[in-house]
């Protein structure tokens, strides 16, 4: 089924690596980008990508204004934000974004894999 890919964009690499190893073998499309630049190019180069998994503070283009941009870019992809530092007003700015939920890492694995899957089948509808 097109449109079902997730989209990882986190600067910590390890991290993204491991989480896409993780949800690849759980059955889903997982793409991985480094920062908000490489995220929006991996957007635009691929209609399938459904999901975005940000994480807000990354050199660059942080987390925020990557959602900005992709959501200008693609209006019906759903976002999760993820940030080792969470606050009220980045929590308030990603739903006013756009986004589908703010999660504090460190995530495990099964509680962001339901979130995913959650915000797949929004996308779906």
């Amino acid at each position: 089924m097109a449109g079902k890919t997730v989209l990882l964009v986190d600067d910590e690499t390890g991290l993204t690596a491991v989480l896409a190893k993780r949800l690849a073998s759980r059955g889903l499309a997982v793409s991985t980008a480094a920062s908000g630049e490489e995220g929006l190019a991996a957007l635009r180069g691929n209609d399938d990508i459904a999901l975005v998994v940000l994480d807000i503070n990354m050199p660059g283009m942080d987390g925020l204004e990557t959602l900005r941009a992709m959501k200008t870019l693609r209006p019906d992809v759903e976002a999760l934000i993820l940030t080792g530092y969470p606050s009220v007003e980045a929590a308030l700015e990603g739903m006013r974004l756009g986004a589908y939920e703010l999660l504090s890492k460190p995530i495990e694995l099964d509680a962001l894999h339901a979130r995913v899957m959650e915000a797949l089948s929004r996308n779906a509808g």
